[in-house]
């Protein structure tokens, strides 16, 4: 690696259209890859630098023997249209398809066998009588529960996702305010919400709850349809993605970890790695709070000390190989077990017999550091009373994925803590599903937060930016507060565009 790709290049070489503009992106994950193929679709000359061997950040694969293993679980909702636009642009929609209509299994063990299934689904009908069925229906709530819930929804409808006191607020507390049982919240509102936003209610922001179901559930009637990825993610988020920056003329360094980044006396940018020195017109630091803090130069922010206060939270998941298949459906959730939902990920992973199921388990913060034995030993009888088919099945391979720090906390005032993608240090950017997205930490706020950056550090460097880009796509950007303008998206549903939200 040399200065000469950056600094020493002439005028004009590089990607078609530059003008010697040129930029360093700090972090290989769906941030920093979008922020860099944005500015280099712009003309920019771009050098990305990741720590790891691999891009992706959090969201990855690895082999285990013959398996091809995601870290964790991550879907994505038909209102994604950030992260929609990024698989179109990396070239991967037909990879991690959508469903053509929101369904989602929900078993209760607590019931009698033969009664334990219910189902979470849309009709084809406008908002809110798309779930009015579903929500009739829904057995594991009493007939007055669903009657509340419903009143609920309506009162969260009207809520102004604009308005700041949200934010400071727990949601937890407003379902209680509203008539919101017990049962209600675990059997309704936690089971999608501690999936989407790592939390129980009482423990997340009333805004970012908010956020998630009225964008999810209560924006469009196709906006939950669920989608994921039948490959590996490292298929999506690194081969894939490696091709379109090779594409795109981004020259990617993985391996590489940036210690230190800099202002230079003529308003250029100095960006160490170990035995180099690179030099750009441009930086976006698209790494993790704490790494950002110990990256950003004096003065970038006001209170640069707020980065730390924005706590995480872990996500686990007990991955388990049978000898047979004992799950028909793609996935399910659970109720009244510690199992929150579970995944098949045989064909993804390339396993030629039997099963292999994958259990998302987010909020674990219990239970993130248990040993595997304990784990195995807790998980493998409540599979049992989940799945009747497991009970004479033979577990071929147990073991867990752990990620600590996952995600940011969305602990009531998070959000004044978010930083946006400007600093006060000119030409010195943030991205990261962390920062002021709008969103809780999901794979959309990591690609519109890369978006952000990408077009803020475009306007200073004076690049147009390129329309096929930023499409604005009205319906995305009326229902999230503080979207911007250029925020990348995709037809509407009922235009023949057949493509967590994210549950990690």
């Amino acid at each position: 690696m040399s200065d000469e790709r950056l600094s020493d290049a002439p005028e004009g070489s590089g990607p078609a259209g530059s003008s010697g503009r040129t930029a360093v992106v700090v972090g290989g994950g769906l941030a920093g890859v979008t922020a860099a193929l944005a500015l280099a679709d712009a003309g920019v000359r771009v050098t990305l630098l990741e720590g790891r061997p691999r891009l992706g950040g959090l969201a990855f694969s690895f082999q285990r023997g013959e398996l091809t293993v995601d870290n964790g679980q991550h879907v994505y909702l038909r209102c994604c249209t950030a992260y929609r636009w990024f698989l179109d642009r990396i070239e991967g929609s037909a990879l991690a398809p959508l469903q053509e209509r929101l369904d989602v299994p929900v078993v209760d063990v607590d019931r009698p066998e033969g009664r334990r299934l219910g189902r979470l689904r849309r009709d084809a009908l406008p908002v809110p009588l798309h779930l009015g069925r579903s929500l009739a229906t829904y057995p594991h709530l009493s007939l007055a529960e669903r009657a509340r819930v419903g009143r609920a929804a309506l009162a969260l409808q009207g809520l102004d996702l604009a308005d700041p006191a949200l934010d400071a607020q727990d949601f937890g507390s407003w379902l209680t305010a509203h008539g919101q049982s017990a049962r209600a919240v675990e059997a309704l509102w936690d089971l999608v919400g501690v999936a989407t936003l790592n939390a129980v209610a009482g423990e997340c922001s009333l805004g970012l709850a908010a956020m998630v179901f009225k964008t999810g559930l209560l924006s469009e009637p196709g906006a939950a349809d669920i989608g994921w990825a039948h490959v590996p993610l490292g298929e999506l988020h690194d081969r894939l993605a490696r091709k379109a920056l090779d594409s795109a003329g981004v020259r990617t360094e993985v391996r590489t970890r940036v210690t230190s980044v800099s202002p230079q006396e003529n308003g250029r940018w100095s960006v160490q790695v170990p035995g180099e020195t690179l030099t750009a017109d441009t930086v976006v630091l698209a790494v993790p709070q704490r790494e950002t803090y110990d990256l950003l130069p004096d003065g970038a922010l006001d209170a640069p000390e707020r980065l730390l206060e924005i706590g995480t939270e872990p996500i686990l998941n007990v991955h388990v190989v049978y000898d047979r298949k004992v799950l028909d459906a793609p996935f399910l959730a659970a109720l009244g077990t510690p199992v929150q939902w579970v995944f098949d990920r045989t064909d993804a992973s390339g396993l030629r017999e039997g099963q292999y199921l994958a259990l998302s388990q987010s909020a674990a913060r219990d239970e993130i550091d248990s040993p595997v034995a304990e784990l195995r030993e807790r998980y493998l009888p409540e599979l049992e009373r989940l799945l009747p088919g497991t009970r004479g099945a033979r577990v071929k391979d147990f073991f867990v994925t752990r990620e600590r720090t996952a995600t940011f906390a969305p602990t009531p005032g998070v959000g004044r803590l978010r930083p946006g993608a400007r600093t006060k240090a000119p030409g010195l950017y943030l991205a990261g599903a962390w920062t002021a997205t709008g969103w809780p930490a999901t794979m959309e706020s990591a690609v519109r937060s890369g978006v952000s950056a990408a077009d803020a550090a475009l306007s200073a460097l004076g690049r147009p930016r390129p329309h096929h880009l930023f499409v604005f796509e009205e319906a995305a950007n009326c229902i999230v507060p503080g979207a911007h303008p250029r925020t990348p998206g995709r037809k509407p549903e009922g235009t023949g565009v057949s493509s967590r939200g994210e549950i990690r």
